[in-house]
């Protein structure tokens, strides 16, 4: 969202903006499902899930949040309806809350930046649907080696390298997935021994 904008005009942007700072411990929440906001929201320090649990208890991750990343125009919309996930600080985190109606407003001073902020706003739209398409292409595989495959070979493209890391332990992992975490591991384990892959922790080789 800040894509463009000088640092010397930083502080006056976010004082037109009505940027609030709040703290976030590891485990908190940001959002629940069922709440109501007006805002859009950047992660400035920390990590960030989209997580949904159903009432048993048996958690999916949506998505994940890094710094820099916006999250919550999906409900800038006046109808747009109750926050249908949770939003949860996957460690120690820092968060800024945009009014939504400052950001897609221009200002009576007619703040040069408020032209940018959209046109960054629309990019950021647009690249969270690109995210969202590749998680269905993954989700649409159907054995847990199949979604392993997808998710792993999307991850080595990203990174341009068959070596990398992955954003998850394995029981975030597997809830990204949508699959058993003993299955998973199990498969995990017959694609070493076939030679397809190398694995420590949160590391991966392809071969």
């Amino acid at each position: 969202m800040f894509d463009g904008v000088g640092s010397d005009e930083i502080e006056s942007m976010t004082a037109c903006l009505g940027a609030r700072l709040r703290t976030y411990k590891k485990g908190d929440y940001v959002l629940r499902q069922g709440e109501h906001f007006n805002d859009i929201i950047i992660l400035a320090e920390g990590k960030l899930y989209i997580q949904k649990d159903d009432y048993w208890g048996n958690r999916s991750i949506l998505g994940q949040i890094s710094v820099g990343e916006m999250f919550g125009e999906a409900y800038a919309a006046p109808d747009s309806g109750a926050l249908l996930n949770d939003v949860a600080a996957v460690e120690d985190s820092a968060v800024i809350f945009f009014d939504v109606k400052r950001v897609i407003t221009t200002c009576s001073s007619a703040c040069r930046f408020h032209a940018i902020v959209v046109q960054n706003l629309f990019f950021a739209i647009s690249e969270k649907n690109r995210k969202l398409v590749q998680k269905l292409g993954h989700m649409s595989m159907r054995s847990t080696r199949e979604k392993l495959i997808s998710y792993l070979s999307e991850e080595a493209r990203q990174q341009n390298s068959a070596g990398f890391a992955i954003p998850f332990n394995r029981q975030q992992l597997a809830d990204f997935l949508s699959v058993d975490r003993s299955a998973m591991s199990h498969e995990l384990c017959k694609m070493r021994d076939e030679g397809l892959l190398e694995f420590e922790k949160n590391r991966f080789k392809l071969l």
